[in-house]
């Protein structure tokens, strides 16, 4: 294979390459929790994300004194979400409401249909226009966990965040693939 120079490289690089700080995350709430106006302050709010990963198991399977590497199941890590919290505490509030919603702080009861307390979320890059190159789409999600946020005297010169942990069924991506 040829060396190729800065030339060659800049030729194959298309758009200029994906950028981490273009993207758009959407995170929907159920019914009980938010509303489309909480959903468009969280894109806004969003500060920090994953595009999705996942893993493919394997299985060992002994045979004549070898180890036979079979393809296992599928599992996918979780996504967490780092939100800038304002004033109104509208996100935060959004997502504590959520989570009471699947188990209460004094009484151990919530809703048991996953319906009921499962949403998509979405997670967009985009390219320096603004337009949508990659979307994936997280189906079936639920929060797992919600920082603390920490105070302080000494903080000056900084703004709260949170992030919000959320398990889901699977991931999609715009183009219909389904994994």
């Amino acid at each position: 294979m040829a060396v190729l120079g800065v030339d060659d490289f800049k030729a194959k690089i298309r758009g200029g390459g994906a950028r981490p700080n273009l993207f758009q995350a959407t995170i929907n709430f159920p019914t009980y929790a938010g509303s489309s106006d909480i959903t468009e302050t969280t894109s806004f709010l969003c500060e920090a994300a994953q595009l999705p990963g996942s893993t493919m198991g394997s299985i060992i399977v002994p045979f004549r004194g070898r180890q036979l590497k079979m393809a296992g199941d599928r599992t996918f890590d979780v996504w967490t979400a780092t939100i800038i919290n304002d004033t109104d505490f509208k996100i935060r509030n959004a997502m504590e409401t959520w989570m009471s919603g699947i188990g209460g702080h004094s009484e151990n009861v919530g809703r048991v249909n996953p319906v009921e307390y499962e949403a998509d979320l979405r997670i967009a890059q985009l390219d320096r226009t603004g337009s949508k190159i990659k979307e994936y789409i997280f189906n079936g999600a639920h929060p797992t966990d919600l920082s603390p946020i920490d105070v302080a005297y000494a903080t000056t010169d900084d703004i709260e965040r949170f992030t919000v942990t959320f398990q889901y069924q699977y991931w999609t991506t715009t183009d219909g693939t389904a994994v």
